[in-house]
């Protein structure tokens, strides 16, 4: 299993800061970096910037929303993000809330499974560099895009609903899991996954499972992580997955113990079938060395191998 680092741009207000966060995770022995994209910097301009200033390391969106974004501007975006770093960049995408397309940005929200559905549907062949001829509900496209581009980059979905994760399944690269751990991949998500796969008669894909996680023994780190999730826990799409496991709050999904626990955790979910683990650290106010200790306990269990 793959680790990789989930590099937030919250509290970083300077660009250069910004990319020495992507060289540290390289330096350190980490799979991928995943660039956040809320309402800061922008995730694929960064991993654009962080591509001149790495080497081997993988550069991912987590995840950039489809909603405000034409297939062709996406696809247009990517491809220059591919070719800058040197064909590193995974295209993780997703539909992202009402609360954010709808009550923050003012745009229609309605049937986002068509959405995807279509933007799935003309993303792999605007990327590959191929004619797209499409006339869907949402979207009408005749175009080809030119690229120097060796390879083009994996679509990954983040997908947490039944519909969706069937969706991955059949027509992502991967599919990108926040909040949802052993429990929730074991006896809900990938059945859905595997669905979707077998509708196709394509293998599974790729499973990216992003949880938040402290190698700490504080006693104050559950209430800590409830903290750092803050309103995000209580979108209805958070609130789900979280009570397919029995949570009452997203502070009971963290990874939080010792370096022995941790990645008896981890090794559970590669037991499962899951690829990739993203790491999400979180500051604890009774462990000042808790993001830095992660990190490198973390970034070890990368280059060890799981």
């Amino acid at each position: 299993m793959r680790i990789g680092l989930f590099i937030s741009s919250a509290g970083n207000d300077s660009l250069e800061a910004m990319i020495d966060l992507f060289v540290e995770a390289e330096s350190l022995g980490f799979d991928t970096a995943w660039a956040g994209h809320t309402f800061e910097w922008d995730a694929l301009s960064l991993l654009a910037l962080a591509g001149r200033d790495t080497t081997h390391i993988e550069l991912g969106s987590w995840v950039v929303p489809t909603f405000p974004r034409h297939p062709a501007a996406l696809a247009q975006q990517a491809l220059t993000v591919q070719s800058a770093t040197g064909d590193r960049l995974v295209l993780g995408v997703g539909a992202s809330h009402a609360a954010v397309i709808e009550k923050r940005m003012g745009i229609d929200y309605a049937r986002p499974l068509r959405h995807m559905r279509e933007m799935l549907a003309v993303l792999p062949t605007l990327l590959a560099g191929e004619q797209t001829d499409f006339e869907g509900e949402v979207f009408r496209i005749k175009l080809r895009l030119e690229s120097s581009c060796n390879r083009a980059p994996p679509v990954v979905l983040a997908a947490l609903g039944p519909r969706m994760l069937e969706l991955a399944g059949a027509s992502a690269a991967g599919v990108a899991i926040w909040l949802g751990g052993a429990r929730f991949v074991s006896e809900f998500a990938l059945e859905r996954i595997e669905a979707g796969a077998r509708s196709l008669g394509r293998a599974r894909p790729r499973i990216i499972v992003g949880l938040p996680v402290s190698v700490t023994n504080d006693p104050g780190a559950r209430d800590a992580a409830d903290r750092f999730l803050g309103p995000s826990s209580r979108l209805p799409a958070y609130r789900g997955v979280l009570e397919r496991q029995g949570m009452k709050s997203a502070g009971e999904a963290a990874l939080i113990g010792d370096e022995s626990l941790v990645l008896r955790r981890l090794e559970e979910l590669a037991a499962l079938g899951v690829t990739d683990f993203n790491v999400i650290p979180f500051a604890v106010r009774g462990d000042p060395d808790a993001l830095l200790r992660t990190r490198r306990v973390l970034a070890g269990f990368a280059t060890a191998g799981l």
